[in-house]
């Protein structure tokens, strides 16, 4: 699997790179800004992007700029975004049109090396990969006649291990249960919720966040 990546730290860039390296990923690019990237990619694409949401030279929003256009001109590479912090309306801003192979991850999570290099993998296969505490976040948030209230404890968990781009399969693995028990919580889940089916993971994702966003 090919991985590019845009840091202008060096020293978390090349981290990056060794434990991408070491995981059996071939890194093409070491970029360290958004401009390298793009021409980068022009003459040898990747399977998926790792990149700062804010590089040089203003350290604001180049980063998910780059991603935002990056998906466009490729869309079937994948794109995973790294922040220092937890930043919903840029978060909400890649994930406009689509969760298919888009990622967003504090940095923090790199040092839980499994998740991240599963995260990187699940982004360049096309699916997505949202930070825990950015769904947290969401969740937390109250409302007026809140039908989060309508959830069971076990249905929360299974909503937040599902707007973080877990498949069904991995719910199940992580909370010790069988699919099929899965299946069940998210079609209850969907229904309280007044959500519409969804065929792929990837878009239930973002039908998910948008709801807990709104």
């Amino acid at each position: 699997m090919r991985v590019a990546l845009a840091e202008d730290s060096v020293l978390l860039r090349e981290g990056l790179a060794r434990l991408l390296t070491d995981a059996g990923f071939e890194v093409i690019a070491r970029c360290g800004d958004a401009d390298q990237l793009r021409s980068h990619l022009k003459a040898d694409r990747a399977d998926v992007v790792v990149l700062d949401i804010r590089l040089p030279p203003t350290h604001t929003d180049e980063g998910l700029r780059a991603a935002i256009e990056l998906r466009a001109a490729y869309p079937e590479m994948g794109v995973l975004v790294l922040s220092q912090y937890v930043e919903l309306g840029l978060a909400m801003k890649l994930l406009a049109d689509s969760a298919d192979g888009v990622g967003y991850l504090l940095k923090d999570r790199i040092s839980d090396v499994p998740e991240f290099l599963g995260a990187v993998r699940r982004v360049a296969a096309g699916g997505s990969a949202i930070d825990p505490i950015i769904v947290s976040t969401l969740l937390s948030r109250r409302r007026r006649d809140d039908p989060l209230e309508r959830l069971t404890p076990r249905e929360r968990e299974v909503l937040e291990l599902m707007a973080a781009g877990n498949s069904n399969q991995g719910i199940a693995d992580r909370l010790v249960i069988t699919l099929r028990a899965v299946e069940k919580y998210v079609s209850s889940i969907f229904g309280k919720l007044g959500l519409p089916a969804t065929g792929s993971e990837s878009r239930r994702v973002l039908a998910v966040l948008l709801f807990l966003r709104g």
